[in-house]
C-alpha cells in the first residue's frame, strides 16, 4: 500500500456506501462490510456494472463482519466481494447461502439473532437480528421454498447505548417493512436499497428493489432520524437514482433525513 493509500479511517458511529449496495458501518468500535461488490466496471453476466468502489478492499483495515443479504445476484456479491466475504472473520447470511460461503460463514433465519463482542472499550455486544425482505413485487412467482426471485435478508444492528440500524437489502416490500417497524419499533437510523432496479423478462420488469417514494415511505413507516440510501447507481439496471430520491423526500417533506453523500464519505448515524 502507497502512503496515499491509508486504510478508510474508523469512526466512532457512522456508515458510508462506497457504491452499489456495498456499505461500511463503523459501530460499537466494529467494522462491518455489507454486500462486498469490488470487481472493477463492466459485464457481469445478464447485469452490466458502471462504476467500481469509491475505496476499494484494499483500504477496509481489519474488518469484524461481513453481512450478505443474498449470494445469488453479482450486484450484491460479485467475485471480489465474496472472495472478501469468504475472507472474513465471520459471514452473516441467509441460511440457503452460508455453506457456499465457507466455514466461517452463518445462516440467520428471519428474526434470529447472532451477538458479537464490542470493542468500544464500554464491554456487552452488538446483536445483528435477520429481518424478511422480498425481492421483488408481493405477487411474484414464488420458488419451491417461498422466495421471489431469491432468497434474501435484512438486517437490524442494535446494542446498549447505541443508534438501531436498519439494513434492507433488496427489500421491495412495504409489507415487510411494516413488520420490521411493529416488532423493532425503535429503529433510529436506515440504509434502505432503491434505485427501483428492473431486469428484463423478470416480473413484468416491475421493479424488484423500492423506489424512491416507497423508500420515502419506509422512512416514514420506521420512524427513524437517519436515512443513508443505497444501490441507486453504478448499475445498468437501475430505473432511478438520486435526483429522484432527493424529489420524493421533499415531496414527503422528509428532506431532513436524507443523507445523500458522495461515495466513501461518511453519515452519521444519529439524527
Amino acid at each position: 500500500m502507497r502512503a496515499d493509500e491509508e486504510n478508510l479511517p474508523r469512526q466512532e458511529c457512522a456508515v458510508t456506501v462506497l457504491g452499489g449496495p456495498t456499505a461500511v458501518i463503523d459501530l460499537g468500535g466494529l467494522r462491518i462490510v455489507v454486500d462486498p461488490t469490488f470487481d472493477d466496471p463492466g459485464p457481469h453476466g445478464y447485469l452490466t456494472k458502471t462504476i467500481g468502489p469509491a475505496v476499494p478492499e484494499s483500504r477496509l483495515g481489519p474488518v469484524d463482519a461481513v453481512l450478505v443479504s443474498h449470494d445469488a445476484h453479482p450486484d450484491n456479491l460479485d467475485g471480489r466481494g465474496r472472495a472478501f466475504a469468504m475472507a472474513a472473520p465471520l459471514t452473516l447470511t441467509v441460511p440457503g447461502a452460508a455453506g457456499r460461503l465457507g466455514p466461517r460463514a452463518a445462516g440467520l433465519a428471519p428474526w434470529s439473532t447472532r451477538t458479537l463482542p464490542r470493542r468500544d472499550g464500554g464491554g456487552g455486544e452488538l446483536t445483528v437480528q435477520a429481518v424478511p425482505a422480498v425481492h421483488g413485487p408481493e405477487d411474484g412467482e414464488r420458488d419451491p421454498q417461498g422466495h421471489i426471485n431469491c432468497e434474501v435478508t435484512g438486517f437490524v444492528l442494535s446494542g446498549t447505548g447505541l443508534p438501531t440500524v436498519y439494513v434492507s437489502g433488496d427489500n421491495a416490500s412495504m409489507r415487510a417493512v411494516a413488520e420490521i417497524a411493529r416488532r423493532v419499533p425503535d429503529i433510529d437510523a436506515a440504509v434502505l436499497n432503491a434505485g427501483a432496479a428492473r431486469v428484463r423478462g423478470k416480473f413484468r420488469e416491475r421493479p424488484v428493489s423500492m423506489d424512491a417514494r416507497r423508500v420515502a415511505a419506509a422512512a416514514a413507516v420506521l420512524g427513524v432520524a437517519v436515512v443513508i440510501p443505497a444501490h441507486y447507481d453504478g448499475w445498468t439496471h437501475f430505473s432511478e437514482g438520486r435526483a429522484e430520491l432527493e424529489t420524493a423526500f421533499d415531496e414527503a417533506g422528509l428532506s431532513a433525513l436524507l443523507r445523500l453523500t458522495g461515495h466513501g464519505s461518511w453519515s452519521p448515524l444519529r439524527g
